[in-house]
Formats: C-alpha cells, structure tokens, sequence
C-alpha cells in the first residue's frame, strides 16, 4: 500500500468515525421524542424549509434510496404528518405536502435539533466550521461516479 493510499484510508476513517460519534450524541438527546425517526426528521424538516416537493426530489435532498422514501413518507403519512397531493399541472407526479400538525410538530422539534448540533460543533472554532464544510462539499461534489 503506498503512502497516497494509507492517507486516504486514514482520513476515511476518520471522517467515518466523526460522523458516527455526532449521530450518536444527536440521537441520544430526546429531541426526536421517540417519535420519528432521523429520515422522518429529514423529510419533514426538508418540507419545512423548502416546500412541497415530489418523492425523488426528497429522496435526492435527504440522500435516502427512492424504495426507502416510499416508506418513510408511507409512515409520515399514516401519523398524519404529511400528505400527498396530486399536481395540478402533471398527473404523474404527487407532491409531498406537511399537514398542520406535520408543520407544529417540525416546528417545535427543529429549534431543539439545531441546538444540539450547534452544541456538537462548538468543538470547533467558527474558522474550522467554515473549513470542514468547505472540504466537506469539495469532497463530496469532487468525486466522479462511474
């Protein structure tokens, strides 16, 4: 294995590694209530922000599988979270909108999470924040898919 190699493989591992200690500290505070989970946190927090969109939409925003999004969006749906509405203009697509109670309930939660992951970041100054992100993205929108 040569140097090149070995370095990619450890800064791999490390990135791995940090991303599973911030899922692990953000999903063991009580923010989610027990009630969602993380990919129905994504979803409604995704509708939130951005309005309503279709399913492969969501499922290319929140980097979840479009079989995956099916299920997720099934389950938001029999909570009553969300529903799905047809589009007026093409009718073979259907938007995923939030229910009002869809809406208090991200609305309430969001604040909470957004908190705590500020809290899991404090580790770093504002200056390190700017930077992982910056190669967090270059890392991410640099590689080539075959």
């Amino acid at each position: 294995m040569n140097k090149d190699m070995k370095l990619a493989l450890d800064t791999f591992t490390k990135l791995v590694r940090a991303e599973s200690s911030l899922q692990k500290a953000l999903s063991l505070n009580d923010v989610l209530k027990g009630e969602l989970t993380p990919s129905q946190f994504a979803v409604l927090e995704a509708l939130l922000h951005k309005g309503d969109m279709g399913a492969n939409e969501l499922s290319q925003k929140i980097l979840k599988t479009k079989g995956n999004m099916t299920m997720v969006i099934d389950n938001l749906e029999k909570k009553n979270l969300v529903i799905r509405k047809a589009c007026p203009n093409d009718r073979r697509k259907t938007y995923i909108c939030l229910t009002s109670e869809g809406k208090v309930l991200i609305e309430e939660i969001f604040p909470r999470q957004a908190r705590e992951i500020s809290k899991c970041f404090q580790v770093l100054t504002a200056e390190e924040q700017r930077t992982l992100g910056s190669l967090c993205k270059k890392l991410g929108t640099g590689i080539i898919e075959e």
